[in-house]
């Protein structure tokens, strides 16, 4: 991926090329740091400074170009009647309406009218209707009717369906599609948002504002087709093909500009340096220059990726947030995903908010300055992984693909096609193909290879033979580090089947590595779009491997699991007590994951673990083993997620990343356990239900996934709902669980006297005295006495 390559050089190759270097770009005239008095300029703070330098011209000569299509708005007579700069126009997109006694009006479709919902400060827009027009008004105060102002025109429920505001009819989603697909499709400017003296100011559309946009006239747009499937959703069904197809004539004319003054911008670069004494010798930091010629395209790769940032915070599938974190412009991509968006934020790239162009180089000038090593040099480039090279004898630390998570190769064409109208010069290789290579990408993409068998198949072995390559180039004093951070979903409707941590994980194995470790590391922030208010994860896990010997022998399953009650006693009680005043014990939620290592370095050391018919044993029995000892009971996976996430929680929420990790562990998935009807999923968080959650209609007998944890809790529902007789009723239909579910209660009996959950003890203990007579229930409603023994 070239994308991703030239996001390594610029972390690892090139700040090392010019490290310790004084700037020598053009000081902006409204800058208000001393920088220029400096005369130290450690590791890359000179690099970042010139790019912020030369960003800030890259700002001013865009705005000479194109600045009338970014003018200043009237402010009303109660913002005392000047001028102000725009942060953004808001748009909703328009079709025909489908009703035929308004065929002819441009209808808004719009998902929200409310623009702050800060409390005391709301803002929203009000359609006014007149006939057959119609023309929106801003309003300052809480609407009358929030829900409906929240709702926008949109209709309740899912998918792509509105209603139309003239008449009130219904506008389907497959009407919404064939305008898209006919080039139908509008967009009308719904409100426009400002810089006030004592904040953001809200104001009403204007026809002359409206046309100012219009003027835009685009003289080229990028080519090359968006992703027809994506995960989390594409524009592809509504009409939006191209990559061009995602921007509105004045954001095309916009990143135009400014990607074409990244080579007007390299050129003044290599003159300044030249003015001021460095040496060049023409050769391009391609050809590993490190004069002039080569700086400039240093800062030219830079500058290039604040034009993929500002792509990013200038398309039409970006929203505005209208929440009290007031973030602004929500970037296009706030989740690995092109879904529609109705209602969009064009922003001004150059105001003070979110969205500009200074922003967006800012950012990356602080990456460099803070950040990126200067004294160690590292390489990129473009390799395949199953037959490279430049991992021999290296200490290997790797982030690979995770199963089919995302769809790298799709997403990164959005920024590449941008990339390469300003970069293709300085890295000709990298840009040599129009979008990414995707065919050889190492993702299981079902719609690629005609179905998810084929995807599955297809990435177990390419996944085997890169780690095959690294196990044997990796140094052999060194343990090889593999990173796996992946939301966990069954591969099958039955929950048994292996999931894509149990097929990545086969894949490290079958190439040759054995595990040593595994390590749960919290890598992702909490306060990302993705992590807000869905189930993201919160935490990744660090496989530790070594080489496998290649003289490893077989052994049996018997011997498999007599190893492992001989090294997981002391494996667990490290790590629940810690080792040493630097190492603290591992989190309980943690634990059913950092367990895997020390019991798959026994499963791994070995060339097979042979099953008593003489069949190699899966990574799937061979983790629930390890799992069965941490739970000290021959629990099923849900149940063992279930107990170990009460031991953590109880009733309360938790983290859907925390969860995840722990199903991960478990051989399930928090889907899954979600779809057994024990836990609710959902904003980012999960909890179990208590008993009296559960539904009293509830019929084991077509209960195609019912764990164990789900049988006590309908017998405790019922116990305590309806008495023993109908309990026993119950426990009849499940009879094969009843040992299990006694052994289960037991369990949480303790487990909640441990805690001090008084109540919840009492409700174990409950069914525990109570066994009997439900046991004798159970005989009588079966037509024969089964009397079991209570210990």
């Amino acid at each position: 991926n070239p994308v991703a390559v030239l996001i390594n050089k610029a972390m690892i190759e090139i700040p090392p090329k010019f490290a310790g270097r004084a700037p020598i770009g053009p000081i902006p005239k409204e800058d208000k740091q001393t920088s220029f008095k400096k005369t130290d300029w450690p590791c890359s703070t000179g690099l970042a400074e010139d790019v912020r330098r030369y960003g800030a011209w890259m700002r001013e000569e865009a705005f000479k170009r194109i600045g009338y299509l970014y003018p200043k708005v009237q402010l009303p007579k109660e913002y005392g009647t000047h001028e102000a700069r725009v942060i953004a126009w808001l748009w909703a997109r328009t079709v025909k309406s489908p009703n035929p006694a308004f065929s002819h009006a441009d209808i808004p479709l719009v998902s929200t009218f409310m623009l702050c919902t800060i409390a005391g400060k709301e803002v929203y827009v009000e359609p006014i209707v007149a006939g057959d027009n119609y023309q929106f008004t801003v309003k300052m105060g809480k609407p009358k009717d929030m829900d409906a102002v929240k709702n926008g025109t949109k209709t309740i429920g899912r998918g792509a369906n509105f209603l139309c505001l003239l008449s009130g009819s219904p506008i389907s989603g497959d009407y919404i599609k064939a305008e898209g697909q006919a080039g139908r499709i509008g967009a009308r400017l719904m409100a426009v948002v400002a810089e006030g003296p004592r904040g953001r100011i809200y104001l009403s559309p204007t026809p002359e504002t409206e046309a100012t946009a219009r003027q835009a006239k685009p003289d080229w747009h990028p080519t090359g087709d968006v992703p027809v499937r994506l995960s989390g959703g594409t524009c592809v069904p509504y009409g939006l093909k191209e990559w061009g197809d995602l921007f509105t004539p004045r954001q095309l004319v916009a990143l135009t500009t400014f990607s074409d003054l990244v080579q007007e911008a390299r050129e003044k670069v290599k003159q300044d340096a030249v003015k001021v004494g460095w040496q060049d010798d023409d050769k391009g930091i391609c050809d590993n220059g490190t004069s002039a010629t080569a700086y400039s395209d240093a800062i030219g790769v830079y500058l290039g990726f604040g034009v993929d940032k500002l792509s990013d915070r200038h398309s039409t599938l970006t929203r505005w947030d209208p929440t009290p974190t007031a973030s602004g412009i929500i970037n296009t991509f706030s989740r690995q995903a092109l879904p529609m968006s109705w209602d969009f934020s064009e922003g001004n790239p150059f105001s003070e908010a979110s969205g500009n162009f200074d922003g967006g180089v800012g950012w990356i000038a602080k990456v460099i300055d803070r950040s990126l090593p200067a004294n160690l040099r590292g390489f990129a480039s473009i390799e395949d992984a199953t037959i490279q090279t430049l991992s021999s004898g290296k200490v290997i630390s790797t982030d690979p693909p995770y199963y089919d998570n995302i769809f790298y190769a799709d997403l990164s064409d959005y920024f590449y096609v941008w990339m390469r109208r300003s970069l293709r010069p300085v890295y000709p290789s990298l840009f040599s193909t129009m979008t990414v290579p995707k065919a050889e990408e190492l993702v299981a993409t079902p719609y690629r290879h005609g179905s998810k068998e084929k995807a599955e198949v297809f990435f177990l072995k390419g996944m085997t033979e890169a780690m095959h390559r690294l196990a044997e180039q990796a140094h052999p004093a060194f343990p090889t580090t593999i990173y796996y951070a992946f939301k966990q979903s069954d591969t099958n409707a039955t929950g048994t089947g292996n999931t894509g941590w149990e097929t990545f994980l086969d894949a490290v194995l079958r190439a040759g590595f054995a595990l040593t470790g595994t390590w749960p590391m919290r890598t992702e922030l909490s306060n990302r779009m993705i992590g807000s208010g869905t189930n993201a994860l919160a935490s990744c896990i660090i496989l530790v491997c070594r080489k496998r010997d290649p003289n490893a022998t077989t052994i049996s399953r018997r011997e498999y699991i007599r190893e492992l009650n001989a090294i997981l006693p002391e494996a667990l009680d490290e790590m629940t007590k810690g080792s040493g005043y630097d190492i603290s014990p591992v989190a309980p939620v943690d634990l059913s994951q950092s367990i895997i290592g020390p019991g798959m370095a026994v499963f791994s050391k070995y060339a097979a673990v042979l099953e008593a018919d003489g069949s190699t044993m899966t990574v799937h029995t061979a983790l629930q083993l390890i799992n069965r000892f941490l739970a000290e009971d021959d629990f099923d996976a849900d149940t063992q997620f279930c107990l170990h996430w009460f031991e953590q929680n109880g009733w309360k929420e938790g983290r859907f990343g925390d969860a995840d990790t722990l199903s991960r562990a478990k051989g399930t998935s928090v889907t899954g356990v979600a779809n057994a009807g024990v836990v609710e999923s959902g904003g980012g968080n999960v909890r179990l239900f208590k008993w009296s959650e559960y539904p009293t209609d509830w019929d084991p007998t077509t209960d195609d996934r019912n764990p164990i944890w789900e049988t006590l809790h309908h017998l405790i529902r019922t116990l305590r709902q309806d008495g023993e007789t109908k309990a026993g009723q119950l426990l009849t239909d499940v009879k094969n669980q009843g040992e299990s579910v006694r052994q289960l209660a037991y369990r949480l009996y303790t487990l909640c006297e441990r805690q001090g959950w008084a109540e919840d003890a009492r409700a174990y203990n409950e069914l525990i005295t109570s066994w009997t007579g439900i046991e004798s229930a159970a005989g009588e409603a079966s037509g024969k006495m089964t009397q079991g023994k209570l210990f």
